[in-house]
């Protein structure tokens, strides 16, 4: 794995990584977006063969980025699950108690439906959509604006959704696609932690800032 690379917004550190996740270094905080947890079993319920090793491996490198940064706070920029509580799930909570100092906060996406007494159980603490932290604002999809008001307007916002996703060139025309970290003067949006996962192109304009994840590594792209 390549080292992580550091970016600055409002005097705070935040460390990508090439592991789809931002280390908050200020606050010992994990971000994350769109985990999608449940989503190969999802599957394998609608009778199309998803291994089970896809959501292990998640949930692997989510523990090896909670390891590697000994992060004290866990942020969920939404879609923590993705659909109803399945044997994936009852995985997690297993999961959990081996973190259970560790705080999670859960800011709900459109994906996140299950009942309030399955993330009791799980001990995370569920916003139903934003959530300050510092000079940040945390939601799931960035249409949720419209309902800032001036004041939190002014925070910079985190949000997840559209797993985002930019096309590097070759000269022989020849195109690929990688996830990305997609930075603008007023708000960040984060890649699906889940590599189970499509993605969604953007088209950075010349004062915003792409984060590529290519080969386990970084592509810095101003």
């Amino acid at each position: 794995m390549k080292n992580p690379l550091p970016h600055i917004i409002r005097q705070q550190t935040l460390w990508i990584s090439p592991e789809r996740c931002i280390f908050w270094e200020e606050e010992n905080t994990l971000l994350v977006a769109d985990l999608h947890l449940g989503k190969s079993g999802h599957f394998r319920k609608e009778g199309i063969g998803i291994p089970q090793s896809v959501y292990k491996a998640d949930l692997q490198r989510l523990m090896a980025q909670l390891y590697l940064y000994k992060a004290d706070r866990l942020i969920i920029a939404g879609d923590f699950t993705h659909s109803t509580a399945n044997k994936e799930l009852e995985l997690f909570q297993r999961w959990r108690k081996d973190f259970s100092s560790l705080h999670i906060d859960l800011v709900k996406g459109n994906h996140d439906i299950l009942e309030n007494d399955w993330y009791q159980s799980a001990a995370i603490r569920v916003h139903e959509w934003k959530m300050h932290a510092g000079p940040f604002l945390f939601l799931h999809d960035l249409k949720a604006e419209k309902e800032l008001s001036s004041a939190e307007k002014k925070a910079y916002r985190f949000a997840g959704h559209l797993h985002p996703a930019v096309s590097l060139k070759g000269k022989g025309k020849q195109s690929l696609r990688f996830p990305c970290f997609y930075f603008t003067a007023d708000y960040a949006i984060l890649p699906a932690f889940s590599r189970f996962t499509g993605g969604y192109p953007v088209q950075p304009s010349k004062d915003e800032l792409i984060f590529a994840l290519v080969d386990d590594g970084i592509v810095r792209m101003p």
